[in-house]
């Protein structure tokens, strides 16, 4: 089995001749919004413009373009009955072939995206914390493991960020904007001083502590003695409350990655990001912060 590149710079290496397909206009109903992008080559493919038929097209046409040596082309597809989709809108796609000052000027772009993704604290190795990595390292975030202990550390596999920090809360001083913190260490005293860290930034994205609506309670009351009477109004404990009453570490998981990434794709965290091209993603925010305070 062909091995998958880890990269954009690593495909478009790989790759001698390549098309860029480009969503330039989108009126109506879309798979994915203006300015994505999907690379293609004779045998290989590089992103997605959002799959189905209108996919199918811009890639055959793709390849005609690559075994004529033609150089540019301009397509304007219906999303409708007419090619068997039934989103209702319409889009315009530039293809174009790929010269090398294209390939490194799509490298910087992808590196630019790169740096602009939000960040994710997971704070806390244990296993619902190794769970997140797992899943969150397949999503457009940078994900941070911080522990305190580095043999919970070397336990995580993902292919993620992992910090051994003898003082977790520097972390979140340093973290940028729109950060997204999770906290779930093994000490509920460290999750309530991390916790009021975060909420203290007044800027994060997202904030949870995992626990139950009574260590809601005894939060606020700590905040509200230790913290000058710090608001818990913010935060989201307890996490990922679904009404699933499965806890393994993978499920809870995936209802706070799905938690998480509805706060990070939100219109007002979209309006806010550059460079994004993910459509907004909106959630019930007040249904489940469960708030208490």
């Amino acid at each position: 089995m062909a091995q998958v590149p880890g990269s954009l710079s690593e495909f478009l290496s790989a790759q001698r001749c390549v098309i860029r397909v480009a969503l330039t206009r989108v009126r109506g109903s879309s798979p994915r919004n203006e300015g994505t992008e999907m690379f293609v080559a004779p045998g290989a493919l590089w992103g997605t413009i959002g799959g189905g038929q209108l996919e199918y097209i811009a890639i055959n046409a793709a390849r005609d373009m690559l075994r004529d040596g033609a150089l540019h082309q301009d397509l304007d597809v219906p999303l409708g009955p007419e090619i068997g989709q039934c989103c209702g809108g319409r889009v315009e796609l530039n293809l174009t072939r790929m010269r090398a000052s294209d390939k490194w000027a799509a490298t910087e772009r992808a590196a630019l995206r790169e740096e602009a993704l939000p960040h994710v604290y997971v704070m806390g190795a244990g296993h619902v914390g190794r769970a997140l990595a797992n899943q969150l390292q397949h999503l457009p975030v940078r994900c941070i493991l911080v522990d305190t202990r580095p043999e919970e550390i070397e336990l995580c596999t993902a292919n993620v960020d992992t910090r051994v920090s003898a003082i977790p809360e520097a972390e979140i001083w340093s973290a940028p904007a729109g950060s997204a913190f999770i906290v779930l260490t093994h000490d509920h005293g460290l999750d309530f001083l991390l916790t009021s860290a975060a909420l203290e930034r007044q800027d994060a994205a997202y904030v949870g502590m995992i626990g139950s609506a009574t260590k809601r309670v005894k939060l606020r009351n700590w905040a509200h003695k230790n913290c000058d009477g710090q608001s818990i109004e913010q935060l989201n404990c307890p996490i990922g409350a679904s009404g699933s009453r499965d806890k393994r570490p993978s499920v809870i998981a995936a209802f706070v990655v799905a938690e998480v990434m509805a706060d990070l794709t939100s219109e007002t965290a979209a309006t806010a990001l550059t460079g994004a091209n993910q459509a907004p993603l909106l959630g019930n925010q007040t249904d489940r912060k469960g708030r208490l305070a």
